[in-house]
């Protein structure tokens, strides 16, 4: 059966005037030009190359680089194609370069997935429900001036609730420095962290990256003492990173979007957290090296090629809004946490840690009252997110 063509512009006439849509339409477009900052002032050449080469799935730059958009493509080289975890322009190579030997991402074989095990063990449920105890009291402390008309900037705090789980994680059996605070781990391992992955990103290279992912990576080591075990310290190291780049930008767009009724609701917190952390892929591109021939979305690849694969766009964060009430499905929205046996670990810590944010966060209605670009940061985030309770 045809619809009346004058039906079907009369309803869309009336979608388009409807004060609720386009009010929530004007919010959704204010949380993803502000999100969108942080990409144009931190590493303009990269969105401007993911934003150019979109349109498909797969696409071969020069002789030897693929940017990987497609969900399907993405999924597929994670899962089907054999890669090389120590290649130059991986996170392996990167650490290795940075003489941090022995972590779980230039582990190969059976010594790799022994790893990885161990670290789902230790950020299983059981694991993460006591880490929990450990940042909710430091949470609710730093949140306590928003009731007394007070601000709170929301990078200084994620970056101690990293730290809080770095040293709950890393002190038992360590040897880590017992004159070193949580905030002082964190604050070197996002120091380490950062030298590391900016030595990969596309763009060009900086002066002096090398030396300074050496000697940051010596100082973590300083603080973590000679028995910190190096598979929970890299772990540790990629949460501080992906922690203060993604709950401050997520809380962001929660913000602007007018998100907190969703928020506020324990049946639809969970999902919402997962939508936010999918829109604002905290590592919205995984730099990875082909060990073999193969093909990722029909496209050939050859061993030794170098795959870029955009996890923001794998999961569609440039195509829909977050909506807990209709989100998109688990398998796509967590792709921004890898895939198959590439899978972050830490990424039930990082949904149990924003939806405890935006569980003490609803009842304030918090908007955002000055935000900063952090330009020297590997990954795209806030130097500074101030926010000031509005209910």
């Amino acid at each position: 059966m045809t619809t009346d063509p004058t039906i079907r512009t009369q309803t869309r006439t009336k979608a388009v005037t409807n004060p609720a849509t386009k009010a929530a339409t004007k919010a959704g477009t204010k949380a993803r030009r502000r999100d969108r900052r942080v990409y144009l002032r931190s590493h303009p050449l990269l969105f401007a190359l993911l934003a150019a080469t979109r349109g498909r799935p797969v696409r071969r730059l020069g002789g030897g680089t693929l940017l990987v958009h497609g969900t399907a493509a993405y999924r597929e080289a994670l899962t089907r194609l054999p890669l090389d975890r120590t290649a130059p322009g991986t996170t392996g190579g990167a650490a290795r370069a940075a003489r941090v030997e022995g972590v779980l991402f230039d582990q190969e074989g059976s010594g790799h997935r022994a790893g990885r095990r161990e670290l789902a063990e230790l950020l299983g449920a059981s694991g993460t429900r006591e880490l929990r105890a450990v940042w909710h009291p430091l949470l609710l402390r730093r949140l306590a001036p928003l009731p007394l008309g007070g601000t709170v900037d929301l990078v200084p705090l994620a970056r101690e609730l990293a730290g809080s789980v770095v040293y709950a994680l890393l002190r038992p059996g360590s040897g880590a420095d017992a004159c070193a605070s949580p905030l002082a781990l964190a604050e070197a391992a996002a120091e380490a962290a950062a030298a590391s992955v900016r030595s990969h990103l596309p763009g060009p290279p900086r002066p002096g990256a090398g030396a300074a992912a050496i000697s940051t990576a010596e100082r973590l080591r300083a603080l973590l003492g000679p028995g910190a075990d190096a598979r929970a310290a890299m772990l540790a190291v990629a949460a501080v990173n992906t922690t203060v780049a993604a709950l401050p930008r997520a809380v962001a767009w929660c913000a602007d979007a007018g998100l907190w009724d969703q928020a506020a609701d324990p049946a639809l917190r969970p999902a919402l957290a997962d939508e936010l952390l999918r829109v604002t892929a905290a590592s919205p591109l995984l730099p990875r090296v082909a060990a073999a021939e193969g093909s990722v979305g029909g496209c050939p690849v050859r061993t030794g090629d170098r795959l870029l694969l955009v996890a923001r766009h794998a999961a569609g964060a440039h195509l829909r809004d977050p909506d807990g009430r209709r989100p998109a499905e688990p398998g796509v929205a967590r792709l921004v946490f890898g895939a198959g046996p590439h899978a972050c670990p830490g990424a039930r810590l990082a949904r149990e840690q924003l939806v405890g944010v935006l569980a003490a966060l609803a009842p304030h209605r918090p908007v955002v009252t000055r935000a900063r670009v952090d330009r020297r940061a590997a990954l795209p985030g806030w130097r500074s997110l101030v926010v000031r309770a509005a209910a």
